[in-house]
């Protein structure tokens, strides 16, 4: 099966290093990435959420030039929509970045 790409026809990687759970509601992820290591391009098609396991800083740089630097801290829960585009993650840290992900698949009945 071919990679997924971009709009920009950059090849797609996975959401994050290896999947740990998955069911009919909710994908689960590991992502690790090591001292100054990099998450390839890649592109959320679901909600999600991240859960920081290790704290520090990293940055996420969007194909189409954007940037934001994020913060991990030990106790947080960030919910972030999907659509945001094809995006990179770069640890910035001499140590070990380690989040769990949770890909929403189901979203709430809102009556």
């Amino acid at each position: 099966m071919p990679s997924e790409l971009s709009k920009k026809g950059n090849p797609l990687g996975p959401i994050a290093t290896k999947i740990v759970f998955e069911n009919e509601h909710v994908r689960v992820w590991a992502l690790e990435l090591g001292p100054k290591g990099h998450q390839p391009l890649h592109e959320h098609h679901l909600p999600y959420l991240i859960v920081p396991l290790s704290e520090g800083k990293s940055v996420m740089k969007w194909e189409d030039g954007r940037s934001r630097d994020l913060v991990d801290t030990l106790g947080d829960v960030k919910y972030r929509e999907s659509g945001d585009g094809p995006h990179e993650l770069f640890n910035l840290e001499e140590r070990d970045m380690r989040s769990i992900l949770v890909e929403l698949k189901v979203r709430a009945n809102t009556a």
